[in-house]
């Protein structure tokens, strides 16, 4: 039973600290972790432009699922859908100067309450300890040809 003990309090650690990072971003800049996360992984992209298809599977959304969460981001110019260049049954997500100026302003707030909610409550070396253990999941999910995981340094 420990195991499923420390599974919950994974669990339950993140459905907190992602319910006050969401709450935060959007009493500030009326913008969910989701979209949130859209924007940056355009931000990360070359060009700021990504296939809807290869965002979809970054974000682990179905492509009616991506649609969804864009269709908001569309209509307040942070994020247009524009044809590949190279192929124009393809479509691209785009990450507008608008989205480009917000991701600006919302990425050190989100640093600060991702500090606040989380990192605050572990000591340096507990918070090398969750980086190890967490890395060490990833990896052997990835051997094992389990993983989808998106490791992103310096965000």
């Amino acid at each position: 039973m420990k195991e499923i003990r420390a599974w919950r309090y994974i669990v339950d650690v993140h459905l907190d600290v992602y319910r006050a990072l969401e709450a935060e971003l959007m009493a500030r800049f009326d913008v969910s972790l989701g979209e949130f996360e859209c924007l940056l992984q355009l931000s990360l992209a070359p060009d700021s432009r990504l296939r809807m298809i290869d965002l979809a599977d970054r974000m682990r959304l179905s492509p009616s699922g991506l649609t969804r969460r864009l269709d908001r981001l569309v209509a307040r110019d942070l994020i247009v859908r524009s044809p590949s260049d190279e192929d124009r049954r393809v479509t691209m997500a785009v990450l507008t100067d608008a989205g480009s100026l917000l991701l600006q302003r919302l990425v050190p707030d989100h640093h600060d309450a991702v500090r606040r909610h989380f990192i605050s409550h572990l000591t340096e070396p507990e918070v090398d300890q969750v980086e190890r253990i967490l890395l060490n999941v990833i990896s052997r999910r990835r051997a094992a040809g389990l993983s989808r995981s998106q490791l992103v340094d310096d965000v």
